[in-house]
């Protein structure tokens, strides 16, 4: 699977099976065993938006492109910087 593909199939992941919507695709890395995406999303809107609770979960695929599994790897405030 291309790097497109790749990320298209995680976002499709996120939104189906842990119906969060998505806001971008912030890493696609190979680690030597499977390719991990990066997908950030809103967990939950608040008022005003920066208060937004954001999340990053890792998409796994093996090298051929089917899915492993998906983990959450950070929550944060959507004004939050990063390391913040």
């Amino acid at each position: 699977m291309s790097a497109t593909e790749l990320a298209r199939a995680a976002r499709q992941a996120i939104e189906e099976l842990g119906e969060l919507p998505v806001e971008s695709i912030s890493g696609l890395q190979w680690d030597g065993d499977k390719w991990q995406v990066s997908v950030d999303v809103r967990e939950l809107e608040r008022i005003p938006n920066t208060t937004d609770v954001m999340a990053t979960y890792v998409v796994d695929f093996d090298e051929d492109g089917s899915l492993l599994g998906y983990h959450r790897t950070r929550r944060y405030l959507r004004g939050q910087a990063e390391g913040g």
